[in-house]
């Protein structure tokens, strides 16, 4: 997969000659909903015997103002989102870098330059996105800014089976993985397991005095990691993915930590991993945090935890 970095004025050099098609989308956790427009815009470009392009962004259009009063949290970091777009068969990815002067377009320069910049023969995107003002830059008004020049297809809102009037979104699913006990919710939108990224780092040891020796990880991109809580979870360590079971909170039993810390036992490892780079695959909420009357209550719940969580993996890998 090419992905070319675009930077506002469009450099036409760095487009490749010939004809797309294009969907168009930040694609935020790339969920089902997304897969939908992907998976479409797929199917035409096979038809068509053309490369699959897609535009999309390096970091959330907010930030640019401040629209998030605590910061941005990601269900796809960009490594991470052009790995599952990868995966969906897209042979092209514009990486554009959202900037004030790039949003200011109106409609008509937007198709000019981008569009039809990109070479664009059909433009795929979701009934609800926009690439502009939103009052203007609908989908429903980019047949008339196309005049004829490109096709738009535009796929309608995604749904599960069951509950027709809940559109599968990217917000819905922060708020369910950040609550926690709708991760499971969140991960049958998703169509994936919830993945997120960190380094392994030095933490206060506690859990091997405990028979639980953790890695702490920490997040040094902005994710959006799980809310407080106890999880089944899987770690990848230098390709090879080990089953465990995450904290994520702040250690009350022994009075509470500073900062909320990320701490994750590995089922059946006994290596040093400190500064490795890693990813945690989150497949299920176990149980809030508790205050335990001490350490051997909570190594007792701890063991419980443990066992449902073997369980679990063992039951996915059946």
């Amino acid at each position: 997969m090419q992905v070319i970095k675009i930077q506002h004025p469009l450099d036409h050099r760095l487009i490749p000659a010939g004809p797309v098609v294009l969907a168009m989308g930040f694609f935020d956790g790339v969920h089902r909903g997304h897969q939908a427009v992907i998976k479409t815009a797929r199917k035409i470009a096979d038809e068509k015997k053309l490369p699959l392009a897609v535009l999309t962004y390096s970091h959330a259009p907010g930030i640019v103002y401040h629209q998030y009063k605590d910061g941005f949290k990601y269900l796809s970091i960009t490594e991470r989102k052009l790995e599952l777009l990868e995966k969906l068969g897209v042979n092209i990815v514009y990486l554009v870098s959202f900037t004030s002067a790039y949003a200011s377009q109106t409609p008509e320069e937007f198709v000019e330059q981008y569009l039809l910049g990109f070479h664009s023969q059909v433009v795929v995107a979701g009934f609800d996105h926009t690439y502009g003002q939103k009052e203007v830059a609908t989908m429903d008004r980019l047949p008339g800014y196309a005049q004829g020049r490109f096709e738009v297809v535009t796929v309608p809102k995604f749904t599960l089976a069951g509950d027709p009037a809940a559109k599968v979104g990217s917000r819905a699913i922060r708020q369910q993985i950040a609550g926690g006990q709708e991760l499971a919710e969140a991960n049958k939108e998703l169509g994936y397991v919830y993945t997120t990224t960190g380094i392994v780092v030095h933490g206060l040891a506690r859990g091997r005095t405990l028979g639980f020796p953790t890695a702490n990880i920490e997040a040094p991109t902005p994710e959006l990691i799980p809310g407080v809580g106890v999880y089944t979870t899987e770690v990848e360590v230098n390709g090879q993915w080990y089953g465990g079971m995450a904290s994520v909170g702040y250690n009350i039993t022994f009075g509470k930590a500073p900062k909320r810390t990320v701490e994750i036992y590995l089922f059946d490892f006994n290596r040093m991993i400190y500064g490795e780079e890693v990813k945690v695959r989150w497949h299920q909420y176990l149980r809030g945090e508790v205050k335990f009357a001490g350490a051997d209550e909570l190594v007792t719940q701890m063991k419980k935890d443990e066992q449902r969580s073997r369980d679990f993996l063992a039951g996915i890998k059946d």
